[in-house]
């Protein structure tokens, strides 16, 4: 990534080119320092991480004029929304958890995205064959794949519930980058280009990402005018101007009848949004998870995530182990072994609660994760899958029960993005929005400068009335995303989260085992290699994990196979954000120092 000095001498060139993109307008940066990225800041009166300058310089500003961690948040990810448009934005939806310094407690919105009333239990069949339309590139460029969004609901809410300042105001930040322009980096010209067959099916999406038929280049300044006019709309009308409206007819027929450019050969199947499902839309508060690991309090989301049960199932399962006596490969055995069977239980008992009784309580009972530690041996992995455990008997004694298998299929994309905030008053945001794939259902709505999400496709494909996660009308698809605090003797210790679908549950968990049971510190535990079990024969992993640990991890059975292909951003495992609270109140933000680019962390006042 560059520097900031090269950074905002590409913008002061690009500006002087009016590059294709967009016209290209000032003003440049105020101050460039502010865009550089770093992978670590540590200081006072409050930190942000982020994947991306713009967004944590925007959540810093907030901070600075007063703002706090739930004002600096939404700021922020109004900001990633131009900057990594097909990771996050208003077409997509999210979970956001809240620690309120004043009643040191933990809140969460559920701003997860929902089916529409039409939805049939038959959508993802393609009626000219009576199959499934294939996964990728047709389901997920797709009308019919689109959920009703939560993100702008989301924002209104957390601000109403825990911010001090306007909707109006905290979006400044974002409308003023996505006027002037943000410099292209190579992450979003490689994400560009491996969508560039579905961002070509649609005119309008085309028009935007792809201008004279290209990505934009490495260098140039990208500019988004028609999503600032958007975000003013917000400014000026809240989220009723997203979901009530002009906006919500014209987000309607981009999904009932999505703009296909002449000659597309993707089928691009219908959706079945109406307004009156953009007007029924409806976030949730929503209780977090809790378990109680080595003495700390973890904190996660609930149903219809299945990040915190899952997160906390595992660490019930670990806890009564001793990690740091064990050598290196022992102790990412365990955890190996610990995630497949949190992810076994997950997938058999974890949906929408709403539709599903789902079986929180026990799955985040330690006499459970006890119970399940009996099916760990701790020299052989076991046969994958492994079946779950059962919850309506168990007492934590060995041996333990088994239920039925599940059969799941994993359709949840690497995308998303992540943000960490604190305040100057202790308040702390963990917050994780995404559009789904990289790129959404490569739908943006003519004229409005947004891709929607392809969320749907979360659902399981084939209908199975025993499975949890069923397509059902109004329904919220299960997701992976884990947003986690932790508190240390009543106060914060810890907060993080990540993209990466899936592997999003075990990127948390590997981080948490890597600064609380590892000896890492926050920046080291983030940097560290990656892998992950997902209750399947083989165990996806970096290429720098497996060349470190794979051939000690083979002498129990684990078989570690890289994770995507090496030349796309589909070999990372996630890109985590993070801020550690010191007793002396100092803290330490911590960002990705490698992948997608690295990230980028600050603080208000650096430490001398």
């Amino acid at each position: 990534m560059p520097h900031a000095g090269r950074r905002l001498a590409a913008l002061t060139a690009a500006l002087a080119l009016s590059m294709a993109s967009g016209t290209v307008s000032a003003p440049a940066f105020a101050d460039p320092r502010e865009t550089e990225r770093t992978a670590t800041a540590t200081g006072y009166g409050g930190a942000v991480s982020t994947v991306d300058p713009e967004a944590s310089a925007a959540a810093i500003e907030v901070l600075r004029k007063g703002g706090n961690a739930a004002d600096a948040a939404v700021a922020a990810a109004a900001t990633l929304g131009v900057t990594e448009p097909y990771s996050a934005g208003i077409g997509g939806g999210g979970y956001f958890v809240f620690y309120n310094a004043e009643s040191r407690k933990v809140g969460t919105i559920d701003g997860r995205e929902t089916a529409p009333a039409a939805m049939r239990h038959d959508a993802f069949i393609d009626p000219a064959t009576g199959k499934p339309y294939p996964f990728t590139p047709e389901l997920v460029t797709s009308g019919v794949s689109v959920g009703v969004p939560g993100t702008a609901a989301t924002w209104e809410r957390a601000l109403d519930r825990w911010g001090t300042l306007s909707l109006a105001d905290v979006l400044k930040p974002a409308i003023k980058v996505a006027t002037r322009g943000f410099v292209v980096d190579d992450t979003f010209r490689l994400q560009t280009l491996e969508n560039k067959p579905r961002f070509a099916a649609f005119t309008s999406t085309s028009k935007l990402f792809l201008p004279g038929g290209d990505a934009p280049a490495v260098g140039s300044v990208f500019r988004n005018p028609e999503l600032a006019e958007t975000y003013r709309l917000l400014a000026k009308r809240g989220a009723r101007g997203f979901y009530r409206g002009t906006l919500a007819a014209e987000i309607a027929a981009s999904v009932q009848a999505p703009p296909k450019a002449p000659g597309t050969a993707l089928p691009v199947p219908v959706g079945h949004m109406t307004k009156a499902d953009l007007a029924a839309y409806r976030v949730l508060d929503q209780a977090p998870t809790h378990v109680d690991y080595r003495g700390l309090d973890i904190y996660g989301m609930a149903p219809s995530s299945s990040g915190g049960t899952t997160v906390a199932e595992a660490l019930n399962i670990l806890d009564p182990l001793n990690l740091t006596e064990m050598s290196k490969p022992g102790a990412l055995h365990h955890y190996l072994e610990a995630s497949a069977l949190a992810f076994a239980d997950r997938g058999i008992y974890v949906g929408d609660p709403a539709f599903v009784d789902v079986p929180t309580a026990a799955l985040t009972d330690p006499r459970f994760g006890k119970e399940r530690l009996c099916q760990i041996d701790p020299r052989h992995a076991a046969t994958k899958p492994v079946p779950p455990g059962d919850v309506a008997s168990y007492d934590g004694v060995c041996p333990a029960a088994a239920a039925a298998p599940a059969i799941e299929r994993d359709t949840e994309n690497i995308s998303t993005t992540n943000l960490t905030v604190a305040d100057k008053w202790g308040n702390v945001v963990e917050y994780t929005l995404t559009i789904e794939q990289t790129g959404g259902s490569g739908i943006v709505v003519p004229g409005r400068g947004f891709l929607l999400n392809n969320e749907l496709t979360d659902f399981s494909a084939v209908y199975d009335p025993t499975d949890p996660n069923r397509i059902e009308p109004k329904k919220r698809p299960r997701s992976s995303m884990s947003p986690t605090i932790i508190l240390k003797d009543g106060k914060p210790f810890l907060a993080l989260g990540s993209p990466g679908g899936s592997t999003i549950i075990t990127t948390v968990l590997q981080t948490i085992l890597n600064r609380v049971d590892l000896g890492m510190s926050i920046s080291e535990a983030i940097a560290a290699p990656r892998a992950s079990q997902r209750n399947a024969a083989t165990v996806t992993a970096e290429s720098e994990f497996i060349t470190a640990y794979g051939s000690q991890l083979a002498l129990y059975g684990h078989q570690l196979v890289p994770a995507g292909a090496p030349s796309t951003s589909a070999a990372e495992i996630g890109a985590a954000t993070a801020i550690e609270f010191k007793s002396d109140g100092r803290m330490v933000a911590a960002a990705e120092p490698v992948r997608r680019g690295g990230g980028s962390a600050m603080v208000v006042k650096r430490s001398r």
